[in-house]
Protein backbone atom coordinates (compact mmCIF):
# COMPACT_ATOMS: atom_id res chain seq x y z
CA UNK A 1 0.00 0.00 0.00
CA UNK A 2 1.17 3.22 -0.96
CA UNK A 3 0.38 6.08 1.36
CA UNK A 4 1.01 9.77 -0.02
CA UNK A 5 1.46 13.10 2.02
CA UNK A 6 1.42 16.79 0.61
CA UNK A 7 2.27 20.03 0.92
CA UNK A 8 -0.18 22.33 2.47
CA UNK A 9 -0.98 24.86 -0.40
CA UNK A 10 -3.58 27.00 1.00
CA UNK A 11 -2.56 30.07 2.76
CA UNK A 12 -1.74 29.84 6.67
CA UNK A 13 -1.50 26.20 6.44
CA UNK A 14 1.70 25.00 7.97
CA UNK A 15 0.56 21.95 9.49
CA UNK A 16 1.74 18.50 7.92
CA UNK A 17 -0.25 15.15 7.42
CA UNK A 18 2.46 13.37 8.59
CA UNK A 19 5.53 12.96 11.42
CA UNK A 20 8.92 10.61 10.80
CA UNK A 21 7.03 8.94 14.11
CA UNK A 22 4.05 7.91 12.26
CA UNK A 23 6.07 7.48 9.30
CA UNK A 24 8.30 4.84 10.89
CA UNK A 25 4.99 3.49 12.14
CA UNK A 26 3.46 2.98 8.96
CA UNK A 27 6.40 1.50 7.22
CA UNK A 28 6.33 -0.47 10.30
CA UNK A 29 2.68 -1.78 9.55
CA UNK A 30 3.79 -2.92 5.75
CA UNK A 31 3.36 0.60 3.89
CA UNK A 32 5.62 2.08 1.41
CA UNK A 33 5.36 6.34 2.05
CA UNK A 34 5.76 8.94 0.07
CA UNK A 35 6.41 12.54 1.28
CA UNK A 36 6.06 15.51 -0.78
CA UNK A 37 9.31 17.34 -0.77
CA UNK A 38 9.05 20.73 1.84
CA UNK A 39 5.60 19.11 3.04
CA UNK A 40 7.15 19.29 6.84
CA UNK A 41 8.97 22.67 6.47
CA UNK A 42 5.97 24.52 8.31
CA UNK A 43 6.14 22.25 11.19
CA UNK A 44 9.89 22.20 11.47
CA UNK A 45 10.42 18.64 9.91
CA UNK A 46 13.35 18.64 6.92
CA UNK A 47 12.67 16.02 4.25
CA UNK A 48 16.41 14.56 5.73
CA UNK A 49 14.49 13.47 9.06
CA UNK A 50 11.60 11.88 6.74
CA UNK A 51 13.58 10.06 4.58
CA UNK A 52 16.15 9.02 7.53
CA UNK A 53 12.15 7.49 9.19
CA UNK A 54 11.67 5.58 5.94
CA UNK A 55 10.04 7.64 3.70
CA UNK A 56 10.51 8.36 0.08
CA UNK A 57 10.79 12.01 -1.15
CA UNK A 58 8.90 13.14 -4.19
CA UNK A 59 9.86 16.26 -5.74
CA UNK A 60 6.54 17.25 -6.34
CA UNK A 61 2.82 16.70 -6.03
CA UNK A 62 2.17 14.79 -9.30
CA UNK A 63 5.04 12.74 -8.50
CA UNK A 64 3.34 11.43 -5.03
CA UNK A 65 0.06 11.11 -6.32
CA UNK A 66 0.97 9.02 -9.21
CA UNK A 67 0.57 5.61 -7.51
CA UNK A 68 -0.86 6.35 -4.53
CA UNK A 69 -3.65 4.29 -2.98
CA UNK A 70 -4.17 6.31 0.28
CA UNK A 71 -3.59 10.37 0.86
CA UNK A 72 -2.82 12.25 3.69
CA UNK A 73 -3.99 15.72 4.09
CA UNK A 74 -4.33 18.60 6.62
CA UNK A 75 -7.10 20.69 4.95
CA UNK A 76 -9.23 19.65 2.00
CA UNK A 77 -7.56 18.95 -1.85
CA UNK A 78 -7.02 21.88 -3.67
CA UNK A 79 -9.63 21.71 -7.08
CA UNK A 80 -8.23 24.78 -9.18
CA UNK A 81 -5.10 26.57 -8.66
CA UNK A 82 -1.42 25.88 -9.89
CA UNK A 83 -1.52 22.37 -8.71
CA UNK A 84 -5.00 20.59 -8.96
CA UNK A 85 -4.12 18.33 -6.20
CA UNK A 86 -7.59 15.95 -6.70
CA UNK A 87 -7.37 15.83 -10.54
CA UNK A 88 -3.47 14.17 -9.65
CA UNK A 89 -5.43 11.63 -7.44
CA UNK A 90 -5.73 7.97 -9.24
CA UNK A 91 -9.76 6.49 -8.89
CA UNK A 92 -10.01 4.43 -6.38
CA UNK A 93 -7.67 6.39 -3.84
CA UNK A 94 -8.44 6.73 -0.45
CA UNK A 95 -8.33 10.32 0.98
CA UNK A 96 -8.07 10.73 4.69
CA UNK A 97 -7.93 14.51 5.71
CA UNK A 98 -10.22 17.44 7.20
CA UNK A 99 -12.63 18.01 4.65
CA UNK A 100 -15.22 20.39 6.35
CA UNK A 101 -17.95 17.84 4.04
CA UNK A 102 -21.36 19.47 5.84
CA UNK A 103 -19.82 22.83 4.72
CA UNK A 104 -18.00 21.94 1.59
CA UNK A 105 -21.14 19.88 -0.75
CA UNK A 106 -19.34 20.95 -3.87
CA UNK A 107 -15.96 19.56 -3.38
CA UNK A 108 -17.65 16.21 -2.14
CA UNK A 109 -19.43 15.71 -4.98
CA UNK A 110 -16.22 16.30 -6.75
CA UNK A 111 -14.30 13.78 -4.87
CA UNK A 112 -17.45 11.34 -6.03
CA UNK A 113 -16.99 12.15 -9.84
CA UNK A 114 -13.10 11.36 -9.20
CA UNK A 115 -13.70 7.77 -7.77
CA UNK A 116 -12.19 8.78 -4.99
CA UNK A 117 -12.86 7.04 -1.66
CA UNK A 118 -12.96 10.12 0.64
CA UNK A 119 -12.90 10.09 4.70
CA UNK A 120 -13.78 13.31 6.13
CA UNK A 121 -11.78 13.07 9.89
CA UNK A 122 -13.95 15.59 11.20
CA UNK A 123 -17.05 13.67 11.35
CA UNK A 124 -15.07 10.64 13.48
CA UNK A 125 -17.93 10.07 15.96
CA UNK A 126 -17.12 10.77 19.54
CA UNK A 127 -17.13 7.48 21.13
CA UNK A 128 -14.45 6.04 23.29
CA UNK A 129 -13.03 4.04 20.40
CA UNK A 130 -12.29 6.84 18.34
CA UNK A 131 -10.89 9.41 20.80
CA UNK A 132 -7.44 8.67 19.14
CA UNK A 133 -8.48 9.66 15.77
CA UNK A 134 -10.37 12.97 16.97
CA UNK A 135 -9.24 15.84 15.26
CA UNK A 136 -11.33 18.24 16.48
CA UNK A 137 -10.54 17.67 19.84
CA UNK A 138 -6.56 17.17 19.33
CA UNK A 139 -6.56 20.82 17.49
CA UNK A 140 -9.19 22.75 19.51
CA UNK A 141 -7.26 21.44 22.54
CA UNK A 142 -4.09 23.67 21.04
CA UNK A 143 -6.59 26.46 19.58
CA UNK A 144 -7.85 26.85 23.22
CA UNK A 145 -4.23 27.26 24.43
CA UNK A 146 -2.81 29.53 21.55
CA UNK A 147 -6.59 31.76 21.89
CA UNK A 148 -5.20 32.72 25.71
CA UNK A 149 -1.76 33.61 24.39
CA UNK A 150 -3.23 35.66 21.49
CA UNK A 151 -5.42 37.71 23.28
CA UNK A 152 -2.71 38.23 26.03
CA UNK A 153 -0.62 39.35 23.18
CA UNK A 154 -3.08 41.53 21.87
CA UNK A 155 -4.27 42.85 25.69
CA UNK A 156 -2.42 45.96 26.80
CA UNK A 157 -1.91 44.75 30.31
CA UNK A 158 -0.62 41.75 32.27
CA UNK A 159 -3.23 39.04 33.40
CA UNK A 160 -2.05 37.69 36.62
CA UNK A 161 -2.22 40.40 40.10
CA UNK A 162 0.65 41.65 40.86
CA UNK A 163 1.73 43.59 43.64
CA UNK A 164 4.77 45.65 43.61
CA UNK A 165 6.70 48.89 45.28
CA UNK A 166 5.01 50.96 42.92
CA UNK A 167 1.43 49.54 43.68
CA UNK A 168 -0.87 46.52 42.95
CA UNK A 169 -1.86 45.63 39.22
CA UNK A 170 -5.32 44.10 39.49
CA UNK A 171 -5.61 40.48 37.90
CA UNK A 172 -7.66 40.50 34.31
CA UNK A 173 -10.99 39.41 34.05
CA UNK A 174 -10.83 36.48 31.34
CA UNK A 175 -14.63 35.16 29.90
CA UNK A 176 -14.81 31.77 28.11
CA UNK A 177 -18.10 31.23 25.97
CA UNK A 178 -18.28 28.07 24.88
CA UNK A 179 -17.04 24.80 26.89
CA UNK A 180 -15.74 22.32 24.72
CA UNK A 181 -12.40 20.95 24.64
CA UNK A 182 -10.78 24.46 23.51
CA UNK A 183 -12.45 25.87 25.77
CA UNK A 184 -11.72 23.90 28.66
CA UNK A 185 -8.09 24.11 27.82
CA UNK A 186 -8.54 28.27 27.61
CA UNK A 187 -9.94 28.38 31.12
CA UNK A 188 -7.09 25.90 32.38
CA UNK A 189 -4.63 28.19 30.22
CA UNK A 190 -6.06 31.59 31.15
CA UNK A 191 -6.26 30.67 34.82
CA UNK A 192 -2.75 29.40 35.30
CA UNK A 193 -1.38 33.13 34.01
CA UNK A 194 -3.60 34.25 37.20
CA UNK A 195 -6.35 35.60 35.61
CA UNK A 196 -10.00 35.74 37.10
CA UNK A 197 -12.31 33.29 34.84
CA UNK A 198 -15.58 32.69 34.20
CA UNK A 199 -17.50 30.92 31.63
CA UNK A 200 -20.69 29.27 30.06
CA UNK A 201 -22.17 27.12 28.18
CA UNK A 202 -25.74 25.93 27.53
CA UNK A 203 -25.04 21.95 28.23
CA UNK A 204 -25.01 22.15 32.03
CA UNK A 205 -23.27 19.20 32.74
CA UNK A 206 -19.98 21.35 32.16
CA UNK A 207 -20.66 23.61 35.16
CA UNK A 208 -18.73 20.73 37.03
CA UNK A 209 -15.73 20.98 34.99
CA UNK A 210 -15.33 24.52 34.81
CA UNK A 211 -15.54 24.75 38.69
CA UNK A 212 -12.71 21.95 39.04
CA UNK A 213 -10.67 24.01 37.00
CA UNK A 214 -11.17 27.09 39.38
CA UNK A 215 -13.46 29.08 37.15
CA UNK A 216 -17.08 30.37 37.93
CA UNK A 217 -19.62 29.21 35.98
CA UNK A 218 -22.58 31.47 34.41
CA UNK A 219 -25.48 29.72 32.61
CA UNK A 220 -29.34 30.38 32.33
CA UNK A 221 -30.81 27.36 34.66
CA UNK A 222 -34.36 26.43 33.23
CA UNK A 223 -36.02 23.32 32.02
CA UNK A 224 -34.40 24.16 28.32
CA UNK A 225 -31.03 23.55 29.80
CA UNK A 226 -31.93 19.78 30.69
CA UNK A 227 -31.78 18.71 26.42
CA UNK A 228 -29.40 21.53 25.65
CA UNK A 229 -26.63 18.77 24.71
CA UNK A 230 -26.59 16.29 21.95
CA UNK A 231 -26.05 12.93 22.45
CA UNK A 232 -22.99 13.14 20.47
CA UNK A 233 -21.45 15.55 22.94
CA UNK A 234 -22.33 18.68 20.79
CA UNK A 235 -24.38 21.68 22.40
CA UNK A 236 -27.86 21.56 20.40
CA UNK A 237 -29.11 24.45 19.01
CA UNK A 238 -31.56 26.58 21.87
CA UNK A 239 -34.70 28.11 21.54
CA UNK A 240 -35.16 32.07 20.89
CA UNK A 241 -36.95 32.30 24.46
CA UNK A 242 -33.23 30.96 25.88
CA UNK A 243 -31.54 32.89 23.42
CA UNK A 244 -33.06 35.69 24.98
CA UNK A 245 -32.43 35.07 28.65
CA UNK A 246 -28.78 33.97 27.89
CA UNK A 247 -28.48 36.86 25.84
CA UNK A 248 -29.31 39.33 28.80
CA UNK A 249 -27.46 37.03 31.14
CA UNK A 250 -24.46 37.40 29.12
CA UNK A 251 -24.74 41.38 28.52
CA UNK A 252 -24.56 41.70 32.35
CA UNK A 253 -21.29 39.64 33.07
CA UNK A 254 -19.49 40.43 29.34
CA UNK A 255 -19.12 44.43 30.94
CA UNK A 256 -16.92 43.31 33.40
CA UNK A 257 -14.70 41.30 31.56
CA UNK A 258 -10.91 41.98 29.97
CA UNK A 259 -10.88 39.29 27.71
CA UNK A 260 -13.39 37.62 26.06
CA UNK A 261 -12.94 34.35 23.75
CA UNK A 262 -15.68 32.49 21.84
CA UNK A 263 -15.39 28.93 21.26
CA UNK A 264 -19.20 27.71 19.99
CA UNK A 265 -19.85 25.93 17.03
CA UNK A 266 -22.46 23.34 15.92
CA UNK A 267 -21.69 21.26 13.38
CA UNK A 268 -22.78 22.00 9.97
CA UNK A 269 -24.64 24.97 11.31
CA UNK A 270 -23.57 28.47 11.08
CA UNK A 271 -21.82 29.44 14.48
CA UNK A 272 -24.54 30.92 17.07
CA UNK A 273 -23.82 34.56 17.78
CA UNK A 274 -22.79 34.80 21.92
CA UNK A 275 -21.20 38.65 21.53
CA UNK A 276 -23.44 41.61 19.44
CA UNK A 277 -22.29 44.93 18.83
CA UNK A 278 -24.28 46.04 21.99
CA UNK A 279 -22.42 43.51 23.79
CA UNK A 280 -19.16 44.89 22.41
CA UNK A 281 -20.00 48.48 22.83
CA UNK A 282 -20.76 48.34 26.45
CA UNK A 283 -16.99 46.70 27.36
CA UNK A 284 -14.06 48.72 28.27
CA UNK A 285 -11.88 50.33 25.76
CA UNK A 286 -8.76 47.91 25.84
CA UNK A 287 -10.53 44.69 25.89
CA UNK A 288 -10.03 42.34 24.05
CA UNK A 289 -11.97 39.00 21.81
CA UNK A 290 -10.91 36.30 20.31
CA UNK A 291 -13.55 34.73 17.93
CA UNK A 292 -12.93 30.86 17.68
CA UNK A 293 -16.01 30.33 15.05
CA UNK A 294 -15.10 33.16 12.65
CA UNK A 295 -15.04 30.18 9.73
CA UNK A 296 -18.46 29.17 10.33
CA UNK A 297 -19.60 33.17 10.68
CA UNK A 298 -18.51 33.97 13.81
CA UNK A 299 -19.75 34.07 17.64
CA UNK A 300 -19.61 37.87 17.06
CA UNK A 301 -21.29 39.38 14.33
CA UNK A 302 -18.09 42.52 14.09
CA UNK A 303 -15.07 39.59 13.49
CA UNK A 304 -13.41 39.10 10.32
CA UNK A 305 -11.44 36.64 9.30
CA UNK A 306 -7.98 36.66 10.29
CA UNK A 307 -8.03 40.68 11.08
CA UNK A 308 -8.25 42.71 14.12
CA UNK A 309 -10.88 45.06 14.26
CA UNK A 310 -11.36 47.96 16.41
CA UNK A 311 -14.65 48.19 17.71
CA UNK A 312 -15.21 51.93 19.96
CA UNK A 313 -10.92 50.62 21.60
CA UNK A 314 -12.12 47.17 21.94
CA UNK A 315 -10.20 44.74 19.73
CA UNK A 316 -12.16 41.32 18.40
CA UNK A 317 -9.54 38.58 16.59
CA UNK A 318 -10.78 36.72 14.12
CA UNK A 319 -8.10 33.90 13.57
CA UNK A 320 -9.21 31.30 10.94
CA UNK A 321 -6.19 28.72 12.10
CA UNK A 322 -4.81 28.61 15.55
CA UNK A 323 -3.68 25.47 15.35
CA UNK A 324 -1.63 26.07 12.59
CA UNK A 325 0.37 29.15 14.47
CA UNK A 326 1.46 25.84 16.64
CA UNK A 327 2.40 23.46 13.70
CA UNK A 328 5.05 21.57 15.14
CA UNK A 329 2.52 20.04 18.11
CA UNK A 330 -0.74 20.29 15.96
CA UNK A 331 0.81 17.90 13.19
CA UNK A 332 2.41 15.35 15.66
CA UNK A 333 -0.79 14.89 17.49
CA UNK A 334 -2.64 15.20 13.69
CA UNK A 335 -0.52 12.81 12.09
CA UNK A 336 -1.37 10.38 15.04
CA UNK A 337 -5.21 11.15 14.78
CA UNK A 338 -4.72 9.81 11.08
CA UNK A 339 -2.59 6.91 11.79
CA UNK A 340 -4.98 5.39 14.52
CA UNK A 341 -7.66 5.96 11.86
CA UNK A 342 -5.99 4.24 9.60
CA UNK A 343 -4.28 1.35 11.47
CA UNK A 344 -8.00 -1.01 11.95
CA UNK A 345 -8.43 -0.64 7.92
CA UNK A 346 -5.02 -2.15 7.16
CA UNK A 347 -5.50 -5.98 6.62
CA UNK A 348 -3.32 -8.22 8.65
CA UNK A 349 -2.47 -10.42 5.56
CA UNK A 350 -2.76 -8.68 2.60
CA UNK A 351 -1.23 -5.32 3.95
CA UNK A 352 -4.08 -3.46 2.21
CA UNK A 353 -6.92 -1.41 3.02
CA UNK A 354 -10.28 -3.22 4.06
CA UNK A 355 -12.94 -0.72 4.49
CA UNK A 356 -15.63 -2.28 6.35
CA UNK A 357 -18.85 -0.25 5.65
CA UNK A 358 -20.84 -1.68 8.46
CA UNK A 359 -17.65 -0.21 11.26
CA UNK A 360 -19.34 3.04 13.08
CA UNK A 361 -16.50 4.92 12.41
CA UNK A 362 -16.39 3.89 8.87
CA UNK A 363 -20.05 4.76 8.54
CA UNK A 364 -19.41 8.02 10.49
CA UNK A 365 -16.61 9.02 8.16
CA UNK A 366 -17.11 8.03 4.92
CA UNK A 367 -18.17 10.23 2.28
CA UNK A 368 -18.14 9.23 -0.78
CA UNK A 369 -17.00 5.39 -2.20
CA UNK A 370 -17.49 3.83 -6.06
CA UNK A 371 -18.63 7.51 -7.59
CA UNK A 372 -21.00 7.96 -5.16
CA UNK A 373 -22.28 10.32 -2.03
CA UNK A 374 -22.53 7.55 0.78
CA UNK A 375 -22.46 9.89 3.88
CA UNK A 376 -26.43 9.54 4.72
CA UNK A 377 -26.05 13.67 5.76
CA UNK A 378 -24.78 14.53 2.83
CA UNK A 379 -27.17 12.52 0.35
CA UNK A 380 -29.45 13.89 -2.13
CA UNK A 381 -32.80 15.23 -0.24
CA UNK A 382 -30.83 14.98 3.02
Amino acid sequence: MQIAVLKERRPGEARVAATPDTVKKLVALGATVTIEAGAGAGSSIPDARYKDAGATIAPDAASALKDADVVFKVQRPLRDGAVNELALMKKGAALISALGALQNKDDVAAYAAAGITAFAMELVPRITRAQSMDILSSQANLAGYRAVLEATHIYGRVLPMMMTAAGTVAPARVFIMGVGVAGLQAIATARRLGAIVSATDVRPATKEQVESLGAKFVMVDDDETKQAETSGGYAREMSDEYKRKQAALIAETITKQDIVITTALIPGRKAPVLVSEEMVRTMKPGSVIVDLAVEAGGNCPLSKPDEIVDVGGVKIAGYTNLPSRIAEDASALYSKNLLAFLTPLIDKETKALKIDAADEIVAGTLVTQGGQIVHPSLKAGA
